[in-house]
């Protein structure tokens, strides 16, 4: 395996760097570094300014109108991009419907809806948990009955995040019941603008509203909306969820923390942080090697199998165990959390600044391992894949 750059990707990696410093959109930026939540503007400033330089399809085939990188330019954007703090990628519609909709939708259904999400003018959320159905989810009940050229829609998702924002909603939907479970599961592009779809907020334990519960009540969607063949539908998603768990690890952003938290710890007379957190460093760099594993395995033609899952795994527990450091290395002054929006008037109460979001953080991080598929389900995922039980 080849992990050394050469010159054309160091040329691209400064390319990078150089529309962080001069094209990342400051406000957006200012935000981010001073822990308020962004709002959705904010997204759309953010996720312009990358279509505006080309990048918006930057894991997209070059055919589809994305830049074709290499896998090694992919690890260097997604690297630089968490190192500089910016929020992460809506990843619902330019890494997880759009490869679908390429790789198993019509010609019709790529016209239409890939540009939109290559400009950033449609926001996407992801249909697939429901109350009772999450990391088993070929339990969903969400049923689409055909009437004529329409599917009439009726059921309820959860955990949909930023469904308050979003114009479409990809869905997967029982359209069969007379098989076994995963036979009938269909997958639906639905526009949330249609009669019929009540978005309820869920404000999580940070006081954040990012998820919400989204009810579908006879919601008439076309036929045409329907990707592939009826009942494929957990065919492309399970398609779906190997490119998001890859994407979840979210190395550069867990390294940008621990630098962060190395230079707080530096500072304090805590040798038992201290080697917490060089006991960190070590397991991120074990993390980055193997995400570069799997990136030369992809530049040769490889699927994500098993490290998909790996990778979920350890990047998840990565960020939760950096999130818990920040709390233990803030000390007291973690518990006058401002909440999302920040401290009223600006004013700050006594305690360092970087202790402001450390529990905003540790609280929302909580959910990482869950998300994706939990990481107890990815365990029995990556048993499968290695040892064949």
């Amino acid at each position: 395996m080849d992990i050394n750059f050469s010159k054309e990707d160091i040329a691209f990696r400064d390319e990078v760097r150089d529309w962080l410093e001069n094209d990342y959109p400051s406000h957006v930026k200012e935000k981010i570094n001073n822990g308020i939540t962004i709002n959705k503007q904010d997204q759309i400033d953010f996720h312009k300014a990358l279509s505006k330089k080309g990048w918006m399809g930057y894991n997209w085939p070059v055919e589809y109108g994305g830049t074709g990188w290499s896998s090694t330019q992919l690890y260097i954007f997604n690297k630089e991009f968490g190192l500089a703090g910016c929020p992460p990628l809506l990843a619902f519609g330019v890494s997880m419907v759009a490869p679908v909709i390429w790789t198993f939708g019509n010609e019709a259904q790529k016209e239409k809806y890939l540009p939109d999400i290559l400009d950033f003018n449609t926001w996407w959320c992801q249909g697939y948990s429901e109350p009772g159905s999450g990391s088993d989810l070929a339990s969903l009940k969400t049923k689409a009955v055909l009437n004529g050229d329409h599917y009439i829609v009726n059921g309820a998702k959860t955990w949909t995040t930023l469904a308050q924002f979003a114009d479409w909603i990809f869905c997967l939907v029982r359209t069969d019941n007379s098989g076994i479970k995963q036979e009938g599961i269909s997958f639906l592009l639905i526009d949330m603008k249609t009669p019929g779809i009540e978005v309820k907020p869920i404000i999580t334990i940070d006081g954040e509203h990012e998820v919400n519960s989204v009810f579908f009540t006879d919601v008439k969607v076309p036929v045409e909306n329907l990707i592939g063949e009826e009942g494929k539908g957990w065919t492309y998603a399970k398609f779906l969820l190997a490119h998001e768990r890859f994407g979840i690890a979210s190395v550069g952003a867990s390294m940008r923390r621990l630098n962060e938290l190395k230079e707080i710890v530096s500072n304090l007379d805590n040798m038992d942080l201290q080697k917490k957190v060089s006991q960190l460093e070590v397991s991120l760099s074990a993390l980055e090697y193997t995400e570069l594993r799997l990136l030369s395995a992809l530049e040769n033609g490889g699927h994500p199998g098993a490290e998909s899952s790996i990778l979920k795994i350890k990047g998840t527990e990565m960020q939760q165990d950096i999130s818990e450091l920040f709390v233990e290395a803030s000390g007291e002054y973690a518990l006058m959390y401002p909440g999302p929006q920040g401290y009223p008037n600006n004013i700050k109460p006594a305690g360092p600044d970087y202790a402001a979001n450390s529990l905003s953080s540790f609280l929302n991080l909580r959910k990482t391992s869950i998300y994706g598929g939990s990481n107890e389900i990815q365990k029995n995922i990556i048993s499968k894949f290695v040892l064949g039980v």
